[in-house]
């Protein structure tokens, strides 16, 4: 299968060993939304028996890049995405499956029209994590940025 048959979650599960290795399930990519779920493993379970706190930030982090990537995936030839900070609160106690839900905090179009102008912009996208029951378990902001393939700070 090329990279352009593949979908944005077989790209991500081939290409980041982490979201591999944590065998996480691409549900939902789109450039208003991406959603991941991390299923539930005694491999990645902390001293509590839920998800280990690095297996949730994976999580998000693997949901908000699912979005940058359909959101920017038409930039690729002249920018590369890359994760600029990110912050993460642990809600509630995690149990079970998890899923990750990351919106994209800025228009597409008001991204793409700063790269145009020749800077790096940008954008956060923002993450919940939930239980199966809804709950809400952990809030996540992955800010990004497009560095356009010419930028200097390489």
């Amino acid at each position: 299968m090329s990279a352009d048959q593949m979908s944005i979650g077989e790209m991500l599960a081939a290409t980041v060993p982490m979201a591999r290795t944590l065998n996480l399930q691409f549900t939902e990519t789109t450039p208003e939304r991406a959603v991941v779920v991390l299923p539930d493993q005694g491999d990645y379970h902390n001293h509590v028996g839920g998800p280990h706190a690095g297996a949730m930030f994976t999580l998000g982090e693997s949901a908000s890049g699912a979005i940058v990537l359909a959101a920017f995936g038409a930039q690729l030839s002249r920018a590369v995405p890359l994760a600029v900070r990110a912050d993460i609160a642990y809600k509630k106690l995690a149990m079970g499956t998890v899923k990750a839900t990351a919106t994209l905090g800025r228009p597409v179009a008001d991204v793409v029209a700063e790269l145009d102008a020749g800077q790096r912009p940008e954008f956060p996208v923002a993450i919940a994590i939930t239980r199966e029951d809804g709950a809400v378990t952990g809030e996540m902001t992955v800010v990004w940025t497009l560095r356009p393939n010419d930028s200097k700070d390489k």
